[in-house]
Order: structure tokens, then C-alpha cells, then sequence
């Protein structure tokens, strides 16, 4: 009787077990797959862009003016502004004019009393002819009144000039935009006394840009002019400009010991604005097919070195080596491996597994469809 009151128990025992067993395995949730880790990604870099020497400089205009009077004077008044686009002949400034027209005034008068002078002188040398005619008076009488005439016939033309000179100055007075472009500076403001030739305001032509560098004495002799360049604005980071180099100073400046280069850009329409700054690369040929790559998207495997491509439908990476050509400031030139069409993995790229499916994002976080 103990035996089965006993047997009773412990089957009882078991069933509860079992029963708890089953309803904690019933309540129990699947672990959930793991999301894909977000992984920066970008293109390599063409070496057009990238291996080759860089400068700094600024954008300018080829042709650029500096605007100034002809004559000295007080400045009335100031006709537009710093940024200003002009046309051809347009006033930009004018000079207080009333000394210049006293001075035409003056010259009209000169003019006139010379002109007065010359016909006086005229008929005195018409009647000395006739009283030679009739033997009143000598040869020499006549000869010294026709000097006399030529003297004021010459006083004419000088004052005739004088008066043109007066004139001249009085249109002078108008500061006129000698081509069509843009006023990048005035020195200058209304009430100010210039004198002549002084400097008032800077035309930028319209038409082709330039983009002017400073080349180090050591390197000057590595370039030619109409070597090819590629520009690229730091405002505009990542678009890439086509250029030439256009002219090479003959002399270095004193103070800094460099060479002023200027680069032309070929598209007028994708110019950067004048006053940007930007990049100027000069790439070697035996060069051009080189890529760059960051440094941090570097992995090294078996101790050669390899990039993690992402494969675009999938957005799987899968290591692929390269060649490492030079360690450069802006990253490592690569001659084989990756091309500038494909995707690599940027940061983080110890973390990786081969074949592991990624989230590819920029280096704002912001997702990037492949």
C-alpha cells in the first residue's frame, strides 16, 4: 500500500515537472536575426584627382582691370557697388567737373584771342604785299610780316589743341567699364580727391577663369605649360574640374621664394565663383590609372593588403586585395585591386566577416543606394 501511495506521488511530481517544462518552452521566444551593422562606403578615387601634386590657390578672372581717371579730382559720385555685373562702357564714377569745364572755358578763349591775332597779323601781311607791289616798301619789310603771320597761324593750332586736350579731361570725368564683367573692388567713395591713373575700382572680364597657385622653386621645372590639371573647389568638394596650365612667371617672388602659376579651367559653365578657393591636381601619366582610397578602408590579410568590396546587389562584402603603389597625405594610391566604379567599406573594416550583408551608409550616416 506505501509502495503504490509512494508511486502515486512521485508520477505526480513528474507530471508537474513536465508540465512546467512545456509551458516555459511554449512561452519562450526564437532569438530574433541579427539587423545588418551600418558600414560607411564610398567610391575610390581617380588618380586624376588624387596622386598627383597638389596646390592651393585662388579663382580669378584671366583678364582683370584696374579703373582709374584720367584726370585728378574731386569724386561726385559712386555709380555701383562691389559685386556689380557691368557692361561695356557703362559710367561706374564721376568727377566733380567744374574745374575741367573752367578750363575748357579757358582754352576757347585762348583760342579765340590767337584766332583774332592770326587774322590781324593777315591783313597787315595782305597790305605790306600791296605796298611791295608798288615799291613803298622793301622785300624784307614783306619776308618779316609773313614770319609774323606763320607765328600766329601756329598760335592757332596750339590753342586748338589745348582746346581739344580741355575737352578730352571734361569727358574724363566719367569712369567708364572698359569690357563687359564683374567690380570685385572699389577703393574709393564719393567725396574723395583722387589723383590721376590711381586705382578705383577692379573689372573682372567675363570669360575664362583661372585659378592662380604659388609652385616652390624645387618643383617649378616639373611642369610645361598646357599640362593638364584637375581643379577642385573646397566649397565643392568632390566635383572635379578639367584645366590646363596656361602661364608660368619667369621670376619667383622675392619674399616667398615661389612661382606664380595660373591654371585655366576649360568650362566657363562649371567655374567656381571668383574668389573661391580650390585645389589644383597635376597628375603623372604613368599615373593615371592609380585609385586612393582612405587609409582607415585598408585591411590587411595574411599580411598582404586587401579592401572589403560591397557587392551592390546583395550588399555582401567580400575582401579583395590590392596594390599598394605610395602612403600619400590625402591616403594610399593603389595600382590594382578596386576601381573608382566600385564600392569599398571605409571605417570599421576590422569588424567584418566575409560574406557578412551590410547597411551601406556615407560618412553623414545617411543611407547610400548601391
Amino acid at each position: 500500500m506505501r509502495s503504490l501511495t509512494h508511486n502515486a506521488g512521485l508520477c505526480a511530481v513528474l507530471l508537474v515537472l513536465g508540465s512546467a517544462l512545456v509551458t516555459g518552452g511554449c512561452s519562450s521566444n526564437a532569438a530574433a536575426p541579427e539587423s545588418p551593422r551600418n558600414a560607411i562606403v564610398a567610391h575610390p578615387l581617380s588618380a586624376d584627382a588624387a596622386t598627383g601634386e597638389v596646390y592651393s590657390g585662388d579663382v580669378h578672372a584671366r583678364y582683370e582691370s584696374q579703373l582709374g581717371f584720367r584726370v585728378a579730382g574731386k569724386i561726385k559720385s559712386r555709380l555701383v557697388d562691389v559685386g556689380a555685373h557691368v557692361q561695356a562702357g557703362q559710367v561706374l564714377a564721376e568727377l566733380d567737373p567744374m574745374d575741367l569745364r573752367l578750363q575748357v572755358a579757358s582754352a576757347q578763349a585762348m583760342l579765340g584771342s590767337a584766332q583774332a591775332a592770326r587774322d590781324m597779323t593777315q591783313s597787315e601781311y595782305d597790305r605790306y604785299r600791296s605796298l611791295l607791289e608798288k615799291h613803298f616798301i622793301s622785300q624784307t619789310q614783306v619776308d618779316s610780316q609773313n614770319n609774323a603771320l606763320k607765328a600766329a597761324q601756329a598760335q592757332v593750332k596750339q590753342a586748338q589743341a589745348t582746346l581739344a586736350v580741355a575737352q578730352n579731361q571734361a569727358e574724363y570725368t566719367s569712369l567708364r567699364a572698359d569690357h563687359t564683367g564683374v567690380i570685385t573692388t572699389i577703393t574709393a567713395e564719393a567725396g574723395q580727391v583722387v589723383g590721376a591713373g590711381q586705382s578705383i575700382a577692379t573689372l573682372a572680364r567675363d570669360g575664362d577663369f583661372e585659378v592662380e597657385i604659388a609652385v616652390p622653386e624645387n618643383r617649378i621645372a616639373d611642369y610645361r605649360v598646357g599640362a593638364p590639371a584637375t581643379i577642385e573647389a573646397w566649397a565643392d568638394a568632390g566635383k572635379h574640374l578639367s584645366g590646363h596650365l596656361r602661364e608660368i612667371s619667369p621670376e619667383a617672388d622675392r619674399v616667398t621664394r615661389t612661382y606664380r602659376v595660373r591654371v585655366t579651367l576649360d568650362d566657363v559653365a562649371t567655374s567656381p565663383k571668383l574668389g573661391q578657393t580650390a585645389r589644383v591636381y597635376f597628375v603623372d601619366a604613368n599615373k593615371a590609372q592609380q585609385a586612393l582610397i582612405p587609409l582607415s578602408a585598408l585591411y590587411e590579410q595574411a599580411g598582404k593588403p586587401a579592401v572589403w568590396v560591397v557587392d551592390a546587389k546583395t550588399h555582401e562584402v567580400h575582401l579583395a586585395p590590392v596594390a599598394v603603389a605610395a602612403y600619400r597625405e590625402q591616403g594610399v594610391a593603389l595600382d590594382g585591386g578596386v576601381d573608382t566604379q566600385q564600392w569599398i567599406v571605409t571605417a570599421g573594416v576590422h569588424k567584418l566577416r566575409n560574406g557578412e550583408a551590410i547597411a551601406p551608409v556615407d560618412s553623414m550616416n545617411r543611407p547610400v543606394l548601391l
